[in-house]
């Protein structure tokens, strides 16, 4: 994790300090940012790494009802903040926080929480499943995909279908709910221009360059320029304004044009070795609760990663969902940092080196 933090803080500076100078003339600003949210992000953490875990089971509710009413304030015009064509942001302007970064830490607790207490329950449809889905769906997931964030909202039900699966849920009861959710989610995109865009620019992102597939084909220019042992730190191209949001969700394409193919991988590797170790460890864990929190925190930052290499290798249709630990953003950094302490909190319990 310190390594994957590291490399983040010299991409963040790679890959803005040409947008940062042309909007604030000073080529640090979004560095210097991403360390004060840092430390932020370690206050909390130590916070949370030093806490008894055991008594956030009982906070698992009401972080959900307080999550989810911040969701749905944030839709409200004139409170929420707008940016992008999406109302994500809660606060004033540098001091803004995305409440969809909260949900995430909200849907692990409540389901580690609820899981732990069902038991064998788990195996049941009415009893077990649908319930859970219906908090994850309606209460988290459904003001995220109305922002519209599609990526977070993406990313909790995969946590929560995870989570439920892991914990033993019967797996034709989990295909049964991904089947029901197939309608909503066509129906969905069907009736958005904007997001059936970017379906069929995931399609087909060449058929638009210019327009609908731009974020796409700037990306695998970015990764294909880098070759194997990339053009070399600091020397992108596409960061000089070509390749869009290249500090926060597209900075995967900027560290292929820099460090290469080679670099890359390191990166995977980092955050496969991180999954691989943290679900490993977290069987030696007895405490059904503990256990399923680590899974749930290590699922939110694998997932993640997951699907924010996926869009910039077009391998998943374009989202806006940063890179754990890499990408430039205050809230996601934050989070991630919390979810990682917490599963060493766990960890530090029940497992001895």
């Amino acid at each position: 994790m310190a390594t994957l933090i590291a490399i983040g803080l010299v991409m963040v500076f790679s890959a803005s300090s040409a947008t940062a100078y042309a909007a604030f003339h000073d080529t640090t600003y979004y560095l210097k940012r991403q360390v004060m949210w840092l430390i932020v992000g370690g206050v909390c953490a130590y916070a949370a790494y030093r806490v008894d875990y055991p008594k956030l089971r009982r906070l698992a509710p009401l972080a959900v009802v307080v999550t989810a009413l911040l969701l749905w304030i944030t839709l409200i015009p004139h409170v929420g903040l707008m940016t992008g064509g999406a109302r994500r942001w809660l606060g004033v302007s540098a001091l803004s926080f995305q409440p969809s970064e909260l949900a995430k830490l909200a849907l692990v607790l409540f389901f580690a929480a609820k899981l732990a207490n069902l038991g064998e329950g788990v195996r049941s449809l009415v009893r077990g499943v649908v319930p859970l889905m219906a908090v994850a769906l309606l209460a988290l997931g459904l003001p995220i995909f109305l922002e519209p964030d599609m990526g977070t909202a993406s990313l909790i039900v995969f946590t929560a279908i995870g989570m439920l699966f892991v914990a033993g849920a019967r797996f034709e009861h989990l295909f049964l709910v991904a089947f029901a959710l197939l309608p909503p989610i066509v129906a969905a995109v069907g009736s958005s221009t904007y997001k059936r865009a970017r379906i069929l620019a995931f399609l087909d992102p060449w058929k638009d360059a210019q327009n609908t597939g731009f974020h796409i084909v700037q990306s695998l220019l970015a990764l294909g320029s880098g070759g194997l042992f990339g053009l070399g730190l600091g020397a992108s191209r596409q960061k000089f304004f070509y390749l869009p949001e290249a500090h926060t969700d597209f900075i995967f394409a900027v560290v292929g044009e820099e460090l290469g193919l080679l670099g890359t991988i390191v990166v995977l590797g980092l955050f496969a070795a991180f999954a691989i170790r943290s679900i490993a460890l977290a069987q030696r864990v007895h405490d059904r609760f503990g256990f399923l929190l680590v899974v749930g925190c290590t699922l939110l930052i694998a997932v993640q990663a997951f699907i924010n290499i996926g869009v910039v290798t077009s391998s998943w249709p374009v989202t806006g969902v940063p890179l754990p630990f890499i990408s430039f953003g205050g809230s996601s950094l934050v989070v991630n940092l919390v979810s990682a302490a917490l599963i060493l909190n766990v960890l530090r319990r029940h497992v001895r080196a």
